[in-house]
């Protein structure tokens, strides 16, 4: 399915996840800020997401929550080369060292949703026209 003429797809974000709830919060207030976002258990999982979609616009960030990440470092890095190397942001938990890796910003817990949503949008700023529902 094609995006209707003349609008402009919401940046695309991938969640990566291990816990079902809290990735399905997040994107849900991702698509309640005007983001279209997809969900994952793992990075593995990410790299199932096709690169390009007709109906989607391009990913523009991948979120990685330290859990969700385990032993698959090496294959952020892969997800963002296939991908055009979006924004990688990266949840850890307070006081824990950030593990290497391609991150572009690393958000510390606790941190509200809301805080999230404030931190993607500085990012990733949405186009006027990008606003919309997503199908």
């Amino acid at each position: 399915m094609q995006p209707a003429p003349g609008r402009v797809p919401p940046p695309r974000i991938i969640v990566i996840m291990e816990d079902q709830w809290p990735r399905a919060l997040l994107r849900a207030a991702l698509l309640d800020a005007g983001y279209d976002a997809v969900g994952a258990r793992s990075v593995s999982e990410g790299l199932a997401q096709p690169a390009s979609d007709p109906a989607r616009g391009p990913l523009r960030l991948v979120i990685v929550d330290r859990p969700a990440l385990g032993h698959e470092a090496s294959a952020v890095a892969e997800l963002l080369r296939l991908h055009g190397s979006p924004i990688a942001l990266l949840l850890a938990p307070a006081g824990e060292a950030t593990p290497a890796g391609p991150w572009q910003q690393v958000i510390h817990r606790p941190i509200s949703i809301g805080g999230i949503i404030s931190t993607i949008q500085t990012l990733v700023p949405l186009a006027a026209a990008a606003s919309g529902e997503i199908e």
